[in-house]
């Protein structure tokens, strides 16, 4: 235990512990929609299933008028929640369509989009291959990082490289940072690395439960990452 230090009289202070991070929350990433009615009926009664802290709406690029309309009916299956409606790219609809902010996917479109978003909306990023790109979207001013997304090609670093850069930059940095996990284990490591939110999408989706089920171990397996790092914390702190 850290017994503390002595006062400038020579008095024993104890130091304070230090308490843990507060505890992740889930980011929810739709499929790639088209006709998202079938979305809208579902999403208000599964996000009432768990703690999902903001929905990454996925549109198949169309005309913007289209792409509003889409977004606008979405709406009210998503933020009556509490959740933040952020849209997969296209900045450019975010006020139009009533969205709370936008993911973009590298510097460049980050760059761009933030004249357009801040200070009204949220601006995340991913797409950020080195600890250079990391740093520079924290100078920019973005409201989060993604890190362990798929890129262009499928491809994706290792659950051991996703997970240090998320330690790496929750112990230096003050934007929150998220960690993309395609599997219950990722999600469970991810949220012992220390990330603010953990991103699913497919694994939800694609569960042949159904989403519900999928969410809820989603939701169970961050408790439990976090539980580990929280005693861990405790230990240190003997």
């Amino acid at each position: 235990m850290d017994g503390g230090s002595r006062n400038e009289e020579g008095s024993i202070v104890l130091a304070k512990p230090v308490p843990p991070p507060p505890a992740p929350r889930l980011y929810l990433a739709t499929p790639l929609l088209e006709d998202p009615a079938a979305l809208i009926g579902m999403l208000p009664a599964l996000l009432k299933k768990a703690d999902v802290a903001a929905v990454l709406v996925r549109l198949k690029t169309t005309d913007q008028r289209t792409m509003i309309s889409r977004i606008k009916a979405l709406a009210p299956a998503i933020q009556p929640s509490g959740a933040a409606l952020l849209i997969d790219g296209h900045a450019e609809l975010v006020a139009r369509a009533g969205a709370d902010g936008a993911h973009l996917d590298g510097i460049e479109a980050l760059e761009d989009a933030m004249p357009s978003l801040k200070p009204d909306w949220i601006a995340g990023v991913g797409g950020l291959p080195t600890r250079h790109d990391s740093m520079a979207a924290g100078e920019a001013g973005v409201d989060y990082v993604l890190f362990g997304e798929p890129d262009a090609n499928g491809e994706r670093p290792s659950v051991e490289a996703i997970a240090e850069r998320l330690q790496w930059w929750t112990e230096l940095f003050e934007p929150p940072c998220v960690g993309y996990a395609a599997t219950l284990d990722e999600v469970r490591e991810f949220a012992a690395a220390g990330a603010d939110f953990v991103l699913v999408g497919d694994m939800i989706w694609d569960d042949p439960r159904g989403p519900a089920a999928a969410l809820l171990d989603a939701e169970a397996a961050i408790k439990q990452g976090y539980a580990a790092v929280s005693a861990k914390a405790a230990a240190e702190q003997e």
